[in-house]
């Protein structure tokens, strides 16, 4: 059925509006650093980041960075006052009690965070850490992290079986049913579209093929939310995207910014994929 945003719902998406660029969505990136990194690295490219960022016209774009949960106090304490805006890689579905090595909301919230990515490809299914989160689990992380008012990114993507298969959008579909139902405040709410088939591979789907997605996602959520949703909604492209293909990418109509993986670990690179939106 049908899902319409209550007016309350609306409200909120008016006030986001406000702040966007006068050509539309404001652009939004995130560099997720995963599991990498020291206190040391971790500062240093910090500091390049927010060393670059003011010889940018970044008024139309917000920037992000995720660090590692041990690295998400110094690197926010460094980036206090400057365009450099901080996000966690992950949030846990429980309030804080008993739950060995989990990070709550609330704890996120605490420490100053106020965006988090959730549902991530290498938490949905990665043999090599074996964590398989379903779609019911990222629903509940969605659910606590908003809230307790914190701004989501929700990864959303096929692997490269159901891509041949010709799932790709029965796939993505199923992943949003889970979600939409819990989203309260779409003003802090956006996703990534990350083909796993072009998660750390080097290859990338074309700009042809993302802004295919992008369309049909948006318009999957104008028909399950409603119109005025779909359009304010900010759909994120990620998967091996480097600064020799994020202007092609940005410049299709429906791409809205980048979750980038390897390309934000040096200052320099994640600077010019920036620099590609401004």
């Amino acid at each position: 059925a049908k899902r319409r945003s209550t007016p309350s719902q609306h409200l909120r998406i008016s006030s986001a509006c406000a702040s966007m660029s006068s050509s539309g969505r404001k652009k939004l990136i995130i560099g997720n650093w995963k599991c990498n990194g020291t206190l040391s690295s971790t500062n240093a490219l910090t500091k390049g980041l927010i060393d670059g960022l003011p010889k940018l016209e970044t008024k139309s774009v917000e920037v992000f960075v995720a660090p590692t949960m041990i690295h998400l106090l110094s690197v926010s304490a460094l980036a206090s006052g400057s365009k450099l805006g901080i996000a966690a890689q992950n949030v846990s579905a429980n309030p804080c009690g008993a739950y060995t090595g989990e990070v709550s909301a609330d704890q996120l919230v605490d420490a100053g965070i106020t965006w988090t990515i959730i549902g991530h490809s290498e938490r949905r299914q990665s043999t090599k850490i074996q964590s398989f989160e379903s779609d019911k689990l990222i629903a509940q992380k969605v659910a606590i992290a908003l809230e307790k008012k914190l701004s989501v990114c929700v990864c959303i993507g096929e692997t490269e079986k159901e891509r041949k298969e010709g799932r790709t959008f029965a796939v993505l579909e199923s992943q949003l049913k889970a979600v939409i139902p819990v989203v309260k405040d779409w003003s802090k709410f956006s996703l990534a579209y990350e083909p796993l088939w072009a998660i750390g591979t080097g290859n990338t789907a074309s700009s042809k093929q993302a802004q295919e997605v992008h369309e049909h996602v948006r318009k999957f959520v104008a028909a399950q939310v409603d119109k005025t949703v779909a359009e304010s909604l900010r759909i994120c492209y990620g998967g091996s995207v480097k600064p020799h293909n994020s202007a092609d990418l940005i410049s299709k109509a429906d791409i809205d910014g980048f979750l980038v993986g390897g390309a934000s670990l040096k200052s320099e690179s994640f600077l010019a994929i920036i620099k590609t939106m401004v």
